[in-house]
Parts: structure tokens; sequence; C-alpha cells
């Protein structure tokens, strides 16, 4: 994710789907002639375009490597309003994904021994400071353990010193958890990571990106700007209308530079396929098999992130299974463009999904966060969540405001607020006055996340606790919520987030 957590899209995490939508003419996968596509590849394409329909989905493309092949190919189109069909080398934002991008290129400099994981940022950045964390580690920067506020979006122009500002501007951000003590999803550590490439390689972001891990893979339909990628077919970011139908927001595909380490990045299905067989690999050409194994080994701190999570890796989300082989996974989200992306090394299988639509994540959070895709393609399941009632003396000790806070591009401060209170055994999670979501409790500290009428919304979040043993956060969507119980002063809310994108708005890996 890259997009900012708003009122918007708490509401929408626990909403029900939307009636369906014409999408266009399907494309077939693309596999040897004559090849037979197995069941369980077509129960996908059919999930697919069963999503598009009841989620108004205009545009979608795939990739999956599976039981040792390739199937590429799209649905719908680019465009309701000029459309052409969507295909395996249509240009989408691939928004967070760009992070493992961001990690694979730090691990290529730590095996040339120009950056080491476990020294502090400050032997590279001697200048470097946030709040109160002198001490963070290069490696507590790619884990999402750093500890400060994460979404910080602030635009710092256009030039090449726009990350060295970005950097320079976290100076303000607030330390929230000690370094190396909590996951928190932090798009600002993976901008510092990017400035780091900056300073050990000598050149900037995008282009040591480039030579470091675009190029030696011939990833041709993946770049920063659609001038590199001339005559590609583009993917419009849709939003809705009143009656919610889709409505092209072309203007959505802009982010500032500073957010590129983070996720700016366009791709292709196909690229993001053959990505994939990379990280399945042994390294070549770009790492050592054990370099490339160390990006999922030490897991930082775990929790949740629309699943359970063992922790990360450098940049990759390491989810478990009930069977025990563990998911490695990431994805995407910026207004009108969210994708999914997951790996199961033991398994063989890759799976890529980009999506065009505001609406994208209800199919997404189908297919990544709950465990169809899975359980279909690999004979796997999410860790068991059995939801049980609560009394309300257990429940009291979770009840109250949950604030979190982000910085817009102007550097503005904003923040949102969820109130949860006890009801009918669960937490009832409300947004400016108005039921958002329904909170059941599974296990300690863990729920789950349904709409109000009871619809499961295939997402879990939890209670982080203080020192002292209270519950002090809830991480939602990767993001912490400071706790203030009821009947004490509380922190003043705008309710809303700043204009930070032009559109509409997180998800598994919703960025």
């Amino acid at each position: 994710m890259v997009e900012p957590i708003s009122r918007r899209s708490l509401l929408r995490t626990a909403a029900a789907g939307a009636a369906a939508v014409t999408t266009g003419a399907a494309a077939s996968p693309t596999t040897a002639a004559g090849t037979r596509v197995p069941a369980a590849v077509r129960d996908l394409l059919a999930k697919i375009q069963d999503g598009m329909a009841a989620y108004r989905i205009p545009g979608v493309a795939y990739g999956l490597y599976h039981q040792g092949r390739e199937y590429v190919g799209g649905f719908g189109v680019t465009d309701v309003a000029a459309p052409e069909p969507v295909d395996g080398d249509t240009v989408f934002r691939i928004a967070s994904t760009t992070k493992t991008f961001t990690g694979t290129a730090a691990m290529r400099l730590t095996e040339r021994g120009r950056l080491d994981l476990d020294r502090a940022v400050r032997a590279y950045l001697p200048g470097f400071r946030t709040a109160t964390s002198p001490g963070v580690t290069v490696r507590q920067v790619l884990n999402h353990s750093a500890g400060w506020l994460g979404d910080v979006f602030t635009d710092t122009g256009n030039g090449d010193d726009t990350l060295e500002k970005y950097v320079a501007a976290l100076e303000t951000a607030p330390q929230l958890t000690p370094p190396g003590a909590v996951m928190a999803y932090n798009n600002a550590a993976i901008g510092l990571a990017g400035r780091l490439i900056e300073v050990t390689t000598g050149t900037v972001y995008e282009r040591a990106l480039r030579s470091l891990v675009l190029d030696p893979l011939r990833l041709r339909g993946t770049a920063f700007t659609l001038d590199e990628l001339a005559g590609a077919t583009v993917a419009v970011p849709h939003g809705a209308d009143a009656s919610g139908d889709p409505v092209p927001v072309p203007e959505a595909l802009a982010i500032p530079r500073s957010l590129h380490a983070a996720g700016g990045l366009y791709s292709t299905a196909r690229d993001q396929l053959r990505w994939a067989r990379f990280h399945l690999g042994d390294g070549d050409p770009l790492l050592t098999r054990r370099s490339l194994r160390a990006m999922r080994w030490r897991p930082g701190p775990g929790g949740t992130l629309f699943v359970e999570v063992d922790g990360f890796g450098v940049t990759w989300m390491l989810r478990p299974t009930a069977e025990g082989p563990r998911v490695v996974q990431h994805g995407g989200d910026l207004p009108g463009q969210h994708s999914g992306f997951l790996l199961v090394p033991e398994r063989g299988l890759a799976l890529t999904v980009l999506t065009n639509s505001e609406s994208g994540p209800a199919l997404l959070a189908e297919l990544f966060a709950d465990d169809w895709a899975l359980t279909r393609l690999a004979g796997l399941h999410n860790l068991p969540a059995t939801p049980r009632s609560l009394t309300p003396a257990q429940l009291s000790g979770y009840e109250g405001r949950y604030v979190a806070e982000q910085i817009g591009f102007a550097g503005e401060q904003a923040s949102i607020a969820l109130d949860l209170v006890a009801a009918g055994g669960r937490l009832s999670g409300r947004v400016d006055g108005t039921e958002a979501m329904v909170l059941p409790f599974y296990r300690r500290d863990h729920v789950l996340v349904w709409a109000p009428d009871g619809t499961d919304a295939h997402t879990r979040a939890d209670f982080v606790r203080d020192p002292d043993g209270s519950v002090g956060w809830l991480r939602f969507s990767g993001r912490l919520f400071r706790r203030t119980p009821p009947g004490t002063a509380t922190l003043r809310a705008t309710g809303h987030t700043p204009a930070l994108l032009p559109a509409t708005l997180p998800h598994p890996s919703r960025r």
C-alpha cells in the first residue's frame, strides 16, 4: 500500500459487494497451443470474472505460475470511456509491490558489502533523525518495525534531490513505538530505504533501481514513468458515480516522486509474473541463492495486515498457513489501481492480479486475504479463526476511541478516529457515529472484520498492548490506531484525511 488510510477506506473495508456491470470481452490465458487448462486454473479465471461483475471492476490482468506452467491474460477494458481490451501486457500502477523491488535492490547492495542490514541507518546518513529513533537499523527500516509514523506523503518536488528532502522532512514524524518492537506498515521507512540506495550507489533511486534490478531481469514493461513505456496500453483508474457505475479518473495515476521507492512503479501482469519467477528461483542473475532466501528469513515482529503475518522479511510479508508452508506476499493500493501478489515457494506457486477500480480490493480480498486461491491452487488454508462472544467485562478493556495519523502532500497533519463499543458480545466500529464494521474476537487480542450486516470482509486485525499490559493500539490495515479509553480526554481528530490523491482510495496488500 502507498495509499493513506481514510474514513472512506474504513467504511469500504467492511462494505458488501455491489451490483453487476458489463466489463467487456474476456481474453484467454496464454498457454502452449493445445494445452488443456487445469480445472483449478479455470476456476480462478471464472472467480475473477465473477468478481468483476459483482464489484463493477472494468478491467483485470492476471499472471499465474502453477504446476510448472505460466498463464497470463486479462479481462474487460482499460477505460469505460475509451475501451481497449485488457491483456497481460496492459500497464497498471503496482503501487506498494514496488517495495519488493526496493528491497531486492537493497539486498544486492548488501551482498556487495555496500549496505549492512544490521547497521544503524546513521552509519550511512549521519544527519538522519526522527523523534526518538537514533539507533534504527537498515533491517528495521525494511521490515516495517522502524516505529515512526508510516503514512508520510510529503511531496518534495520532482528534482533529483526529492528523496533527500523527503528524508529530511521525516524529522517531524512522531515515533509511535520503539525501533524493532512493533510491526506497523511504514511507507516512509521504504522511502528512506530508497535514499540509502542513492547514497550507496551515488545515483538517483530510479536510475539505481533500473541498473540493479529492472534491466538485468529484462522487465521492459516496468518503469516509473509512462514516457519510458511509449506505446503501452494503460489501465485507467476508475472511481464510481452516484449510481455505483465506474467512472474513469486518469489523473489518479499521478503520485509525487518522493513516493517512488514506496509505490511508484508501473508494470504488467507479464512482468509481474517474471518478477515472481525470479523470486521463486535461485537468485540468478541478481543474487546468490542465500541472499534471495535471506529476504524471507528473520522476520521482524508479527501481527496482522489483512491476514495474520509472522512479520516482514526484507520488504516481503511472510504469512503462515494452517498446514505449515509459508506464503510470501505483497500487493499494492493507489486510488483506482489495486493489486495482489503472492508466492508459495514450497509449492512453486505465484499469483498476481491487477485491477483498475476502487472496487478492486473486494475481489482481491477474496483471492489474497481469504484463502480461496491458496486452497484451490496450493491446498493451503489460513490459520483457523472461529468467532466467539465475549462478556461486557471482557470487551471493556478494548473499548475507546482509536486515532490514526498521517501527513499529507503539503506536510499537513490529519487524523482519522474509529470508536469501538461493546455490542452483542463483539465490538462495533463506528466512524463519525456510523457503524462501519463489526469486530468479533477469535482469539486473544485478534478480531475478524465483518460488515455491519455480518458479511465477512476477509480481513483480520489485532490489538497491541503497552508495556503495562493494557491495550494501547488497534492495528488495522497494518496501521496503528492509538487508543484513548472511555472517560478520558481525547485527541481532537479531524475525522477525515487531507486530499492526498485525486480520486477515491488500502488492501492485501492494498499497498
